[in-house]
């Protein structure tokens, strides 16, 4: 975990504030073994779920700081809301389809490696708005949910223009 993507903001250096703040939201979450299995997992072309996961958190803390919302549940959240492992083009889940069914499995695996309130748990549950029904109830998910489609989208971008040799 460096940086999230587009960022300058090396996210290991403790002598910068906000990589410092970050990192306090998160620590009990990202030197998880169980959750650090996401860099064997990739998306978005070559993403891997856990730089993903990353991206998510750390921008949907930033806005959440920039709104004076509770940017220490949206960190967590953001870092969360993927948190399944197993390859959905390959592996069907009992709980439906993947859209809906990894919000569901992503919230049992973070309740087994973390107390969440209920921000975090309506942020994991619903980021998928609008393609499953039920929307966020809390500006903190709303903001988690935006940040997860600003991040897929870059990420896709950004890993397009790679393998077309547009950036290296």
């Amino acid at each position: 975990m460096r940086k999230a993507i587009g960022s300058k903001i090396n996210l290991l250096d403790q002598n910068n504030y906000l990589a410092r703040e970050f990192n306090n939201c998160v620590k009990n979450i990202i030197t998880n073994s169980d959750f650090l299995k996401l860099k064997n997992f990739f998306q978005h072309m070559k993403t891997s779920r856990l730089q993903h996961s990353i991206n998510v958190a750390y921008y949907s803390f930033l806005v959440c700081k920039f709104f004076k919302l509770d940017y220490k549940s949206a960190a967590r959240a953001g870092l969360l809301h993927d948190f399944y492992l197993y390859d959905w083009r390959k592996e069907k889940q009992i709980e439906g389809r993947h859209s809906k069914a990894h919000a569901i499995i992503a919230l049992r695996n973070a309740e087994k490696i973390t107390h969440l309130n209920k921000i975090e748990k309506n942020a994991i549950l619903r980021h998928m708005w609008p393609m499953v029904f039920v929307p966020p109830k809390y500006p903190e998910a709303i903001i988690v949910s935006l940040m997860d489609k600003y991040c897929a989208t870059a990420e896709f971008i950004t890993n397009l223009w790679k393998k077309t040799g547009i950036v290296k």
